[in-house]
Formats: structure tokens, C-alpha cells, sequence
């Protein structure tokens, strides 16, 4: 059988560093072919250089695909024949309707004037394939990301899809349509389409993937055919991080000490439906040298309880007490909040967390200016020492600190994001989603710092999706639920079975 795709000696480089070297990747018709590797590895750069994003010319190598040489110089060509690529980053106007995103830049017309009676009856009909029962006229920005997902896989649908790319399809979303997602691509697969998908999450891959290809430091290392030989996670991890693994989870000893953080009848309204109570009546404690944990469905308020602790960046009519060692604090504000001991590393890294055209010297330093200023006025020599301990320190893949941190990897920016509040010196550092959408080896090295951070004596509070994760690294665990603290665990006592039982119960 003929590929339907190949991509021989792909060399792709930027100024200061070579994101491809040589790779090398074959993609048979009908197969789902799972792209693996840790952040840096060069998965999104193979597939922009496929789609077109890279245009013909600006790498090395060959395209060949249905056997002929391909030579794409835009998303549109390669679109043409296709080759649809979903990025981890939706692409959908969230104040435009399903029918509107789906047919964007495509749309059905005749002498210019769109034909809406067809525009939503093709709408419905790809809604149905991805089952999705939502009306075309609803406006993607009312539904959820799950649904967001299955939108941009009926949008490809819409453009008569031979193969879809999927980078990092369920990296922000809750189990449930995670498993719908998967369950969707064998169901496309059953009608032909071919599919490259790009994941951290190595469960799934085993699930859904005829072969697997790994990536390390922009080379090929191996493919591996799942249909004749058995793949295990721990073999896949060994060829991306080049080395065993022999636990997840990094050991440490637990030595931990009295309350820093005690949080008391914390209540959170919604900022605009006045109505609406986001937050009921939460309280919990941190130890000194504790990773504590915060579990729950998704829209249980985890994030906002998070967010409104840390100077009210979430929420109105917020009440309760918080205290820092028995003293109450003022954490009205961000300012007060980190002053008074408290950091918050957002899930939403990219939006929230980083100022994505700077360098990465002023991200670092950003939440404690005035460590590295004198009356006022900013050392930039200081600047730049700090930034690259950190970068020394945290180990972030690049070649300087003023490297604009839009071109960092996910794990990388995600280490920016921790070097800049750990800069600030926190006492508890919330974590929100700390490991959602890097590789398992830079998820390795962000356990070894928050086992380092307790071992200073600081507290840790760590909301994560993923129940092992939560399992494997915490001290006790909070179970969330409709904005409520429904359960507290020890780590001998938690399960993944016992977390949801507090969830259904409540």
C-alpha cells in the first residue's frame, strides 16, 4: 500500500537554533499515527512545515503526499487537497455562530451571497458525524471547550478532510470528552480519514494509535507499529526523555510543619450574573512543607476559588477571612495578595501569565521589580543575572534570556511562568493546571520543584484534571464540587474512586 504521506530529511532552522533535523515520517492511509515527544521536540514545527504554515523554501527536505511532491506555500493550498490541521489553540470566533465558524473563509455562496438555508443544513449534517446536537445559530462562545473541539473537527469535516492533525486535541479538557474525542477519531477512522495526532497524554495514545513516532531534540528517534507489537508508556517515555523512568513521581521526604495558610467562609459571586454564588462557604489550610491538592469536575470553581484568594482577580461581594501564619491578611488586591505571602500560576499561561512578545528576562523579573530597581529606575544588568539563574535553574530550553518567550516551547514557558513567581519569594504558591499541555519529561522536572519549594518550608496548593497526578505528588487532597469543599483526603486515604464518590454524593 501506497503512503499517503511522506516527509523525508526535514531540516527546518531559526536564527540560533535547529528545530529539525533530518526527520523523517510516513503516515499510511486510514491509520491514526500518534506524533510524540517532550515540549521542544519539534512536533508543531513538522506539522507547520507540512500545512503550509512554513511555506515551501523556508526548510529542507521533502513532502510527498498520495506519491506526488508537494510543495505547499500557504494553509490554503494544503487545505486544498486535505490536509486540515487543528492547533492546540482554537482557532473559532467565539461572538460568531457554529455555522458561521464552520464555514469561514468557505463559505457557501453563490455570486457572493451566502446561501444560509445551505450554510445550516451543512451545518447540521457535520454536527451530527462529530455528534454534537447543538443549533448552527448558537454562538461558539456559549459553548464549552469540549464542544469547541468537536466544532473545529466538523469545520475540517466541511472542507472534505483526508487528513487530520490534531495538536494536543484534549489538553484542556475534562475526561469525559476526552473520551468522546478519542471515540471520534476511531469512528472517522472507520470511514477513512487518516489522522496525525499530536499528545502528552501517553494513555491515549496507546488507546487510539496504530503507530507512534517520537521526536527528540528535532530528530526522529523511533516508530513504533502497535498492531504487531506491544507498546508500553514506559518504552515511549525512554525514547522521548532518552532515559529510563523509573517512578512518574519524584520521592520526597514529607517533613511537614504548622499552618501558614488557613482560608475561612470564603464566598464568591459571579462578576456579572449578580444572582449567582460561585463559591460557597470554602475554607482550607496549607501546611508549612505540604502539597496540597484541589480535585473536581470542571466548572466545580476550582479556578475561581483560586483566583478570588489571590487579590480578588475573580469574582464581586467576595467575604471571608484569610490568614497567613494566625495574622490575617489584606489580599484585596494582587499586590496585597503576593505581598502578604501568596502567588498563583495561572492555567492560562498564554493569556494570563505571560507577556508572550517580551523577553524572557522581563517575564522572570515582572512580579518583583523592585528587587532589581534602585529609586525607581530599573538595573537591567541585575535583570539579566537574575533571569539567568532562573534559567540555569529551572532549566528552560533556549538560547538567552532575551529570547522572546512566544517562541519557547510549552514546558518552557511554563517555567518562566514558575520562575517569575518564585522570584516574587511566596510563601504558598498556588498551581492551577501546572503540567496541562507539556511532556511527561518537563512534567518530571516541575515535580522535582514543587518538592523542592516544600522542602523550604513553603506550601503548595495544586488544582489538577488529572486524578494521578493529584495522587502521586499530594499530601492531602480537596474535593471540590458546585463550588463547594465536598471532601478532604490524606494521601493514604485518596483514590480516584473515593474522589469521585465525594463528587456524586454532593
Amino acid at each position: 500500500m501506497q503512503p499517503l504521506l511522506e516527509m523525508r530529511s526535514i531540516t527546518k532552522t531559526f536564527p540560533g537554533v535547529k528545530a529539525l533535523d533530518e526527520v523523517n515520517l510516513t503516515v499510511m492511509p486510514g491509520e491514526i499515527h500518534a506524533l510524540v515527544g517532550e515540549n521542544g521536540a519539534g512536533k508543531s514545527t513538522l506539522m507547520k512545515v507540512l500545512s503550509g504554515v512554513y511555506p515551501a523554501g523556508s526548510y529542507e527536505g521533502e513532502i510527498h503526499y498520495d506519491g506526488k511532491l508537494a510543495q505547499f506555500r500557504t494553509i490554503r493550498e494544503s487545505e486544498s487537497v486535505g490536509i486540515i490541521i487543528i492547533h492546540q489553540e482554537l482557532a473559532l470566533i467565539p461572538l460568531l455562530s457554529i455555522a458561521e465558524n464552520l464555514f469561514l473563509g468557505n463559505e457557501r455562496a453563490a455570486a457572493g451571497i451566502v446561501d444560509w438555508h445551505e450554510t445550516f443544513a451543512q451545518t447540521e449534517r457535520h454536527l451530527a458525524r462529530v455528534g454534537l446536537s447543538e443549533p448552527p445559530s448558537r454562538l461558539v462562545g456559549k459553548i464549552g471547550v469540549g464542544k469547541q473541539q468537536l466544532v473545529e473537527i466538523a469545520k475540517a469535516l466541511a472542507k472534505d478532510v483526508r487528513l487530520l492533525i490534531l495538536d494536543e486535541p484534549t489538553a484542556a479538557l475534562q475526561e469525559n470528552d476526552s473520551q468522546k474525542l478519542l471515540d471520534l477519531l476511531l469512528e472517522l477512522k472507520s470511514h477513512g480519514v487518516t489522522s496525525i495526532i499530536i499528545s502528552h497524554k501517553l494513555n491515549e495514545v496507546r488507546r487510539v494509535a496504530d503507530r507512534v513516532t517520537v521526536l527528540r531534540d528535532g530528530t526522529t528517534v523511533a516508530t513504533m507499529d502497535a498492531r504487531s507489537e506491544a507498546i508500553s508508556e514506559e518504552r515511549i517515555i525512554r525514547d522521548m526523555v532518552g532515559r529510563d523512568m523509573a517512578h512518574r513521581y519524584p520521592e520526597r521526604e514529607r517533613n511537614i510543619g504548622n499552618v501558614i495558610l488557613e482560608v475561612k467562609d470564603w464566598n464568591v459571586w459571579h462578576p456579572e450574573q449578580t444572582e449567582r454564588q460561585i463559591i460557597k462557604s470554602a475554607g482550607f489550610t496549607v501546611r508549612a512543607g505540604e502539597i496540597v491538592g484541589v480535585a473536581g469536575l470542571m466548572g466545580s470553581g476550582r479556578t475561581e476559588l483560586a483566583m478570588s484568594l489571590f487579590g480578588r482577580s475573580y469574582g464581586r461581594n467576595i467575604s471571608g477571612s484569610v490568614t497567613m501564619d494566625g495574622r490575617p491578611v489584606d489580599v484585596s488586591d494582587v499586590r496585597r495578595a503576593v505581598a502578604a505571602g501568596i502567588a498563583y500560576v495561572t492555567e492560562d499561561r498564554k493569556e494570563l501569565g505571560l507577556i508572550l512578545e517580551e523577553p524572557i528576562a522581563r517575564n522572570i523579573t515582572l512580579a518583583n521589580l523592585e528587587a532589581i530597581s534602585t529609586g525607581g529606575i530599573l538595573n537591567k544588568a541585575e535583570e539579566s543575572q537574575v533571569a539567568e539563574r532562573y534559567r540555569q535553574a529551572m532549566r528552560i530550553r533556549t538560547p538567552g534570556v532575551f529570547q522572546k518567550v512566544v517562541n519557547l516551547s510549552g514546558g518552557n514557558q511554563q517555567k518562566v511562568v514558575l520562575s517569575k513567581w518564585l522570584f516574587a519569594d511566596p510563601r504558598v504558591l498556588i498551581l492551577d493546571e501546572p503540567t496541562r499541555g507539556i511532556d511527561v519529561g518537563a512534567k518530571f522536572e516541575i515535580y522535582n520543584i514543587m518538592n523542592e519549594l516544600v522542602a523550604q518550608g513553603r506550601g503548595v496548593v495544586m488544582i489538577s484534571s488529572e486524578m494521578p497526578e493529584l495522587l502521586g505528588m499530594c499530601d492531602r487532597i480537596y474535593v471540590m464540587n458546585e463550588g463547594r469543599i465536598v471532601g478532604e483526603l490524606s494521601a493514604a486515604e485518596a483514590s480516584q474512586e473515593r474522589i469521585m464518590a465525594h463528587i456524586l454524593r454532593n
